[in-house]
């Protein structure tokens, strides 16, 4: 696949942002010499949740949702060919874990993005028209990109609460957590906010050294229990085919319920990891009680700063009580969520929303009125259910969409893998 600069210029496509989803499809997309993309990203350089590479922390997907395998098994840009160009293949065959370390697939996605010829970072995107019926991409620094399609990674922007939204002080979110971790631990207290794997991780990690630091350690979320994450084999063909196929017939409202009760089967806790959890509580606490509280159905509904404290305001919902905390450190693992990029203002006539104010995505991606000019990445539940963030999803997404830049199909794509049946 050729890139090339000119103005003048129109590409197939222009990929904006360069996540790990646009970036299998850069991958994918690089050996099709009748496709023409180019993939802007406003980073200098390819970061995927840097701030939480703690040690030991690992994808809950195998290997084989890497960029590429799931769609071309003999691509070059595979895990697999990675692990060998840097001589670590037999140490991952004797390791006999299928799950690749988190540091380790950044490190494997900086590799690959490295390879290509498409990407060029540290370009920021100020606006996108549609003139001359094309899409046109306005930098920051001046330079015009025309293309017939776009395809959107932009990510989904960490989530701070609306109880937090105007909180002063130096909370962080978890992905902010590594590089303030040592002045948070500095703190005579430190209060946990959420309940999925990042919050398990983070809790991990600082109960692990609370002998050392001697601080006050709570972990509170608004969940019933400890979640962990659902991945049971037939649980698991829920990222198939056929369930997008189902979910995308359900209707709206239906689709938005699921959504939020479906989040442990995606959002939840590694199992082995809730049981070193408690194991490490267990440890610990043959000394003598551990100074740490865990408390699960309890939402947050204020939070004020003053005096180098944070006074954090609960509701435990099925007590229907209300109770504080004062907590020195406050650390939000309350995850990630979409927001549409102010960029696409002067396009919003082209492109189709649902009632609840979100992208209509259609079964083929596309979120514009034609069907097949605008394509989105990873910000579909409400209409892909759980295999919109899902890793594995990734390349059969990008296969399909492939698929549509193309008008024929170049990598296979998979209609039927499940045993089970979704429908009646």
């Amino acid at each position: 696949m050729t890139a090339l600069p000119e103005a003048s210029h129109t590409y197939d496509f222009v990929g904006i942002g360069l996540g790990p989803f646009n970036l299998g499809l850069a991958c994918l997309t690089e050996p099709i010499d009748t496709l023409d993309g180019v993939f802007l990203e406003s980073k200098p350089d390819f970061e995927w949740h840097a701030g939480m590479f703690l040690d030991g922390a690992h994808l809950q997907t195998p290997f084989m949702s890497d960029l590429v395998t799931l769609a071309d098994p003999t691509s070059p840009y595979s895990f697999l060919n990675y692990l060998k160009e840097k001589g670590r293949l037999y140490s991952f065959y004797i390791r006999e874990n299928f799950y690749p370390l988190r540091v380790e697939y950044d490190d494997y996605c900086r590799w690959a993005a490295n390879k290509l010829s498409s990407v060029r970072f540290s370009t920021t995107v100020a606006e996108v028209t549609y003139e001359d019926d094309v899409y046109v991409v306005r930098t920051t620094a001046g330079e015009r990109f025309r293309a017939r399609h776009l395809v959107l990674g932009t990510g989904t922007p960490p989530y701070i609460p609306e109880a937090c939204a105007d909180l002063g002080g130096d909370f962080l979110h978890n992905s902010r957590y590594l590089r303030h971790k040592a002045e948070l631990q500095k703190k005579e207290s430190i209060t946990l906010v959420g309940s999925g794997q990042s919050a398990a991780e983070i809790y991990y990690d600082l109960l692990s050294e609370i002998d050392v630091h001697g601080y006050q350690l709570n972990w509170v979320t608004r969940s019933p229990r400890f979640f962990p994450l659902e991945y049971t084999k037939l649980t698991l063909e829920m990222t198939s085919p056929e369930y997008i196929d189902y979910f995308r017939e359900l209707p709206e409202q239906t689709r938005y319920r699921l959504t939020a009760e479906q989040k442990s089967l995606f959002k939840g806790i590694d199992g082995d990891l809730i049981n070193e959890i408690f194991d490490l509580l267990y440890q610990k606490n043959l000394g003598g009680p551990v100074p740490t509280r865990l408390l699960t159905n309890s939402s947050l509904n204020s939070a004020s700063h003053a005096d180098g404290s944070y006074t954090l305001a609960f509701r435990q919902e099925e007590q229907e009580k209300d109770f504080e905390l004062t907590s020195q450190g406050l650390v939000l693992a309350t995850g990630y969520k979409y927001t549409e990029p102010e960029f696409l203002a002067p396009v919003r006539d082209r492109l189709r929303y649902d009632s609840h104010g979100n992208f209509d995505v259609a079964r083929n991606y596309s979120i514009d009125t034609t069907g097949r000019g605008v394509f989105l990445q990873n910000a579909g539940a409400h209409t892909h259910s759980i295999t919109s963030p899902d890793l594995g999803m990734g390349a059969y997404r990008n296969s399909s969409i492939i698929r549509d830049l193309l008008g024929s199909e170049y990598y296979p794509v998979e209609k039927t893998i499940a045993f089970q049946e979704f429908s009646v």
